[in-house]
């Protein structure tokens, strides 16, 4: 009867501690909105295990276009977005879906296409006249047409180049949840194809059709040489200031979600920009191509 009594006091504490470390790894996860590329790029896949060895968060990752990851915010369905498109992050802010834009990282937007070039915009560092050249030859353009940071700053550059744009509607499904999205893009061709998909099967398309497109260089580089079978495009425009690529992290203001697990999220905020965060994204590389560089040391 005494074993018994043990064995039952020792069930009832082992369940107590399962039961109290369990509550604990709950309350120190958080939901996060991404952008694709933080993902395909492969960063999260080393930056959150440290977080978590540090601070003991564990982030709930969804990885979808900018917008989408914004209008998460909007509608608090998550507790912090990581996302690059400034203009975008500066809005949020002002209406008060988040508490504080964080400077984490930046790379570069690179202008894409095969080998053969049949634009001839190899080498040129203006990439509003290199889209002018590609839509004077007719050649065919992959767009990512998700409402994502890519996609914006590749209607940005349409913009600048001064083909004829026109307004558009495109229904998108994310998560089995459809949503219309409003763009520009060029008028009246056949060449420009609008597919409402992530970076990488943007890449993996226009790699497959031998076409042009716009792709974030962390994104590129670890299709290009972080797999056993690389995409067969090339980098063929670059180094324009208008393909800067700025991320932020923002935690959602608690004042307009107060459900939102804020402390959490501005803790997963600051670890970023903090010199450990910053020196885990510095750090990543392949094969000695670094993919992001720290914008808060």
């Amino acid at each position: 009867m005494k074993h018994i009594k043990n064995l039952s006091l020792c069930l009832i504490l082992a369940a107590l501690v399962i039961g109290f470390t369990s509550s604990q790894v709950f309350a120190k996860t958080i939901k996060m909105s991404t952008t694709t590329s933080t993902q395909a790029s492969g960063l999260l896949d080393v930056l959150l295990p440290e977080l978590e060895k540090d601070t003991g968060i564990t982030v709930k990752v969804i990885a979808k276009g900018t917008g989408a990851a914004i209008r998460d915010g909007i509608d608090g369905n998550v507790d912090v977005i990581f996302v690059h498109a400034k203009d975008r992050e500066d809005q949020f802010v002002a209406d008060g879906y988040g508490t504080k834009r964080f400077a984490v990282m930046h790379n570069d937007f690179v202008l894409l296409g095969p080998a053969s070039d049949p634009a001839g915009v190899k080498g040129m560092n203006d990439a509003a006249s290199a889209l002018a050249k590609i839509a004077e030859s007719g050649s065919l353009f992959i767009s990512r047409g998700d409402d994502s940071g890519t996609h914006t700053k590749e209607q940005e550059l349409w913009r600048n180049s001064g083909v004829e744009l026109e307004k558009t509607t495109q229904t998108i499904v994310k998560g089995g949840n459809k949503s219309d999205i409003h763009f520009f893009q060029p008028k009246g061709v056949s060449w420009y194809r609008s597919i409402g998909q992530g970076m990488g099967k943007t890449l993996t398309f226009a790699e497959e059709k031998q076409a042009y497109t716009l792709a974030d260089r962390g994104t590129y580089i670890k299709y290009k040489y972080g797999r056993e079978i690389p995409v067969d495009l090339e980098v063929l425009c670059e180094g324009d200031e208008l393909l800067a690529n700025p991320y932020g992290v923002i935690p959602v203001n608690p004042k307009t979600h107060p459900h939102v697990q804020y402390d959490l999220a501005e803790e997963f905020a600051k670890w970023l920009v903090s010199k450990r965060g910053q020196d885990v994204i510095a750090g990543y590389q392949l094969l000695g191509k670094q993919l992001f560089f720290p914008d808060a040391l």
